[in-house]
């Protein structure tokens, strides 16, 4: 039929050698009306191969849920055991799962991608980022509990092991257990779950000053669990240092000097990312490293794509990508992996309280779905921005003016969530660390 879509499945030549056989299969009609999809796939992706996944990816972009599906698997059945597409199709099914409302079948391909990934490393010894979490799959319909509970602090400003003192970063274990940056404490403090009256102090606590055995003003931390030690920016000494975790620990050690630091992160290769509030860029290091790989900003302090202005908080992704708070221009900014400049994905239209405005973000967080979850601190209010609306945020939680209700907040600043879904917010002039609960999606 005239301007019909045939697949081909095979060509072979006739034993005489003198005839091909073209085997070709009339496309059913979802794919005869996906022509116009052909047409945007050859528009962006010029340079690389059409194949059944990219036509997948794009069919999910515009929504079309149930038809990305039918691509991805129809790929899934033409691969080899071994064929090294295969994991990166099961992440795509599940993502694209969740996507869906669907968690059950969510965690089936994850369990498959798991698998897999033992069966074809089944020595290797895995590295945890420091948002292990970002490893659940948030569905993009989930809601949270308005009103918080106080998980560690609310006792007013002080340094007894039942308070805090303008809390910043915090990092929430696979455990629950939550590591907070106790920054005018100038140390670092850890509550295991369940525990919400009296922390530990687990590095610092010495009063402020530059020895090995103090912290002054530190900004943000994260667990290697390789080596079961905390990593700290340790900002007003100006370095970045590492405290093991094991018991009878008093003094940490120095990984990088001479860098005004604020935010941190490890990737899945534990290369370390650190910003630099002063020099207005984000870099990367080896760990041993003391001059690491400019991965964002470095162009100057300004407003451009290629600069940044007193960047904060970090998040990294599977992909090496580097998402960043960039504070004073008031919005979160992209950086693909190799890229010379970023992409704005939440704010940039000035500091303000609309939809489409951040003020002074600072902690952020990025699920599966690449759903950006942003501290917008001078709104006191958590925002989430969805990846297919970089417009447009919605409010979380918080929003409802400053002030110590459950639902209140005094500058959200410090941003995690754990491996089920939960929300935990360092309350920075409160003084205390809140926890919303997932109520529904998963």
């Amino acid at each position: 039929m005239l301007g019909s879509i045939f697949r081909l499945k095979n060509v072979k030549r006739r034993s005489d050698g003198k005839v091909w056989i073209v085997r070709m299969t009339l496309c059913s009609d979802d794919e005869h009306d996906l022509k116009q999809a052909f047409i945007d796939m050859k528009d962006r992706f010029l340079s690389s191969e059409i194949n059944l996944q990219t036509l997948g990816k794009l069919l999910w972009e515009m929504g079309e849920l149930n038809l990305a599906e039918k691509y991805f698997m129809r790929l899934l059945e033409q691969l080899s055991p071994d064929d090294p597409l295969l994991g990166d199709l099961y992440h795509d099914l599940e993502r694209l799962a969740s996507n869906a409302g669907n968690l059950n079948k969510s965690m089936e391909w994850r369990q498959k991608a798991i698998a897999l990934k033992n069966q074809k490393q089944p020595t290797s010894k895995s590295t945890i980022p420091k948002q292990s979490s970002s490893a659940v799959n948030i569905p993009a319909n989930a809601k949270w509990a308005q009103n918080g509970v106080t998980i560690a602090g609310g006792q007013g400003q002080g340094n007894d092991t039942d308070q805090l003192y303008c809390p910043h970063g915090l990092f929430v274990d696979d455990d629950q257990t939550v590591v907070v940056v106790d920054c005018w404490n100038h140390r670092i403090m850890q509550w295991k779950n369940g525990d919400t009256t009296n922390g530990q102090v687990v590095a610092g606590g010495n009063g402020q000053g530059n020895g090995l055995h103090q912290l002054y003003a530190p900004t943000d931390v994260l667990i290697d669990k390789q080596t079961n030690s905390l990593i700290i920016c340790d900002q007003r000494n100006r370095r970045v240092v590492r405290w093991s975790r094991r018991s009878g620990t008093t003094k940490g050690e120095i990984l990088i000097d001479n860098i005004k630091c604020y935010g941190l992160e490890m990737d899945e290769q534990r290369y370390l990312y650190v910003s630099d509030e002063e020099k207005h860029e984000v870099r990367r290091y080896q760990l041993g490293d003391k001059n690491g790989t400019l991965v964002a900003g470095g162009n100057g302090q300004g407003g451009g794509l290629n600069q940044l202005n007193e960047p904060v908080y970090l998040f990294v992704d599977r992909q090496q990508n580097v998402y960043v708070s960039d504070k004073n221009n008031h919005r979160v900014m992209k950086w693909n992996k190799g890229a010379k400049e970023g992409i704005v994905v939440a704010g940039g239209q000035g500091s303000g309280s609309a939809l489409t405005q951040l003020s002074y973000p600072n902690g952020l967080f990025v699920d599966t779905l690449g759903t950006l979850y942003v501290a917008d601190f001078g709104n006191h209010r958590v925002m989430r921005w969805t990846e297919g609306d970089k417009k447009q945020g919605t409010v979380l939680v918080g929003g409802n003016g400053v002030g110590i209700g459950a639902n209140q907040f005094c500058h959200t600043i410090g941003l995690s969530l754990d491996r089920h879904g939960n929300l935990y917010v360092a309350d920075w002039d409160c003084a205390r660390i809140q926890r919303f609960s997932i109520e529904s999606g998963l």
